[in-house]
């Protein structure tokens, strides 16, 4: 269901018509709500203190190459399973915007926020948020995000920006919706190569200053550390612009409730017709304005380059979807029956070479809340029936329960995905490289089996998730990818719970313990955890604060390399990633809407010898090492207008 519908909201065609007409007298303060585009839930902004991941990019699972804003990815087993076309770059989606993840707000008064982090090495984020209301019916919101970080080690300067807008629109008949959101960002990250030689750590003080270290790429020049400066000499940069409008309009009824003494009306929807367009362009691009031959040589085994090159794939999609929609129960909104066609259009540049691709898809939803309110029932589908992606699908069903008087929360979810491999694999990408070896892949099937189980009253979620993969590809060095032809699973068991030590002190845990077959071509920690001892409450009455040690660990495993000219990480067998756990200190605190947040990470490397300093580097990937003592200092400043 699509827009702030009244369903059960009253006469309000929103969570808070009445308070958007009807001032309490809270000048001060504002509720803010906000949803996703194809949800039907409202959920409040997190105003937490104890987790600064919910206000970083990067989730607590995943591991980036030693610099903010670097290549990261996800130590907890994700493949991609979404049908379709796909182009493959994936190792800085954190950073990018993802108009299908949008967040639609509606607030009873104007608000903004502000954000500056400051950490060591000159790292600068810089962020700005807005929504505001336009009229009850009407919201626009904006969101801004700059990301500057020179870096602990040479040649490994990052500086992202992006923003996306958006904006909802209710006609007063309730039968009317109007959805826009739209997004632009640019992340630009250069690349080294790691380092040349990983003893080089235990050279001290020779090597006391990281950004000494000789690295495989980028040459011997030293990058500008300034804020202003954002060229990438080499390395990769990545742009991506997205549109997506939609457009529905309801028949259905009025239908009134009497409230005290008055009749409220609202509009009860029976058919909705709904279209929906999307467009984005891409562009992945490698380039190196100051090639070291002898770099390209120990990596890649090839010289002949010039001084400079540079390669990129270039993307255009665009969407079309009409569905209809139907509401059999006009008591019950929550049931609905949803069937769609879309087609799409792709185009792709690479070089003197381009591609025209077309894709055909029919597409089916069924929505059920049970009549005893226990059950909600959710079955989708999208399959191409014509096409260049023709025979591809992805089938999902999710069904959740309340049970117990404690209203415990059960969740079980199947989904089946058949795709084509991402098109980077293809013979016909700029990043083929020199002997891509074959290519000729057939398609991916993958499928997952999981549970989750909320205890509300214990503060605990657990979880138990199967993969079945099937023609799994993937890269297995610096230039190559290949095919799993053997089918291979992974099982995933994870817990996160708030356990309380005394009044004041809790114990935060997430625990994910993760297995694959013998023959898969993943290799994973067994135990990824993170753990925080916090000293939390709320003082003089305004001061909400959480203070402590957190501690995140993963088992030793043979982490995945990384290809810097093509963007992807790869499965390698030779290395074995030993690290020692990664400990912060923090003081977090908000003071009604301003929020601070300090930090001191990476305290696991301090060394005593040969010299007192912080040495002791982990490391992301082979002779990729994290950084040192990192100092962050972040404040969030809200402010209702």
């Amino acid at each position: 269901m699509d827009g702030f519908r009244p369903n059960n909201q009253g006469a309000g065609g929103g969570p808070f018509k009445d308070s958007l007409q009807h001032r309490s007298g809270l000048e001060d303060s504002a509720t803010i709500l906000y949803r996703m585009l194809d949800g039907e839930r409202y959920y409040f902004q997190d105003s937490s203190v104890n987790d600064f991941t919910k206000r970083w990019p990067m989730p607590w699972s995943h591991y980036f190459l030693g610099n903010t804003g670097s290549a990261s990815r996800s130590l907890i087993f994700s493949p991609v399973l979404q049908a379709g076309w796909d182009p493959g770059f994936h190792a800085f989606d954190p950073y990018h915007i993802d108009v299908s993840n949008t967040r639609f707000y509606n607030v009873t008064r104007p608000f903004t926020e502000l954000s500056y982090i400051l950490a060591s090495k000159r790292e600068q984020n810089i962020g700005l948020f807005h929504t505001q209301n336009i009229r009850y019916n009407w919201n626009f919101s904006i969101d801004y995000r700059l990301i500057n970080a020179p870096g602990f080690f040479k040649n490994q300067k990052n500086s992202h920006d992006r923003y996306a807008v958006n904006t909802w629109y209710r006609s007063k008949n309730n039968r009317y919706f109007l959805f826009v959101t739209a997004g632009s960002s640019k992340t630009g990250a250069s690349e080294n190569g790691g380092i040349t030689d990983f003893s080089l750590l235990n050279d001290i003080p020779a090597f006391s200053d990281r950004f000494s270290l000789p690295t495989n790429l980028g040459g011997n020049q030293f990058e500008s550390r300034t804020l202003l400066s954002n060229v990438i000499n080499t390395g990769n940069t990545y742009k991506r612009q997205q549109l997506l409008v939609r457009n529905s309009f309801d028949f259905g009824r009025r239908d009134s409730v009497k409230i005290d003494t008055s009749l409220s009306y609202f509009f009860v929807p029976r058919f909705r017709l709904q279209y929906t367009y999307s467009i984005h362009r891409d562009r992945y691009r490698f380039a190196d304005n100051r090639v070291d031959t002898t770099g390209y040589n120990n990596l890649y085994e090839f010289t002949e380059l010039g001084n400079e090159w540079a390669i990129e794939d270039r993307w255009q999609f665009q969407q079309h979807d009409f569905s209809l929609l139907h509401f059999p129960d006009p008591k019950n909104q929550t049931h609905s029956i949803k069937a769609g066609v879309s087609y799409q259009q792709i185009e792709g540049r690479f070089g003197t070479e381009s591609v025209q691709l077309t894709n055909a898809g029919i597409s089916g939803e069924y929505r059920n809340k049970t009549r005893n309110g226990k059950w909600d029932f959710q079955l989708t589908g999208l399959f191409f029936a014509g096409g260049d992606y023709s025979g591809d699908y992805q089938a999902e069903v999710v069904m959740t329960r309340f049970l117990g008087k404690r209203n415990n929360l059960l969740t079980l979810e199947v989904k089946n995905v058949n795709r084509t491999p991402a098109f980077i694999h293809n013979d016909l990408s700029s990043f083929k490289l020199f002997n891509r070896g074959n290519t000729n892949f057939l398609k991916e099937n993958h499928s997952t089996f999981s549970g989750k189980y909320i205890i509300p009253h214990l503060k605990m979620e657990a979880g138990v998730r199967y993969l079945l993969m099937s023609n799994y590809t993937y890269f297995f060095n610096l230039r190559q990818s290949r095919q799993e032809s053997t089918i291979f699973n992974v099982v995933q068991l994870n817990v996160a719970q708030k356990i309380p030590l005394t009044r004041r002190w809790n114990w935060y845990i997430d625990l994910v313990m993760q297995q694959a077959t013998s023959n898969a071509p993943v290799n994973l920690p067994l135990v990824l955890t993170r753990n925080r001892i916090a000293f939390e409450g709320t003082h003089f009455k305004q001061l909400n604060l959480s203070t402590g040690l957190e501690c995140r660990y993963a088992s030793a495993f043979k982490a995945d390399g990384y290809s810097p000219i093509l963007g992807q990480f790869f499965l390698q067998n030779d290395t074995v990633i030993k690290n020692l756990p990664d400990i912060a200190a923090y003081l977090h605190f908000r003071i009604r809407s301003w929020y601070l947040f300090v930090r001191a990470e990476h305290l696991n490397t301090i060394s005593l010898s040969p010299q007192l300093g912080f040495f002791e580097n982990n490391f992301a990937a082979p002779n990729y090492p994290t950084p040192g003592l990192l100092f962050r200092i972040g404040i969030f400043w809200g402010m209702v207008n």
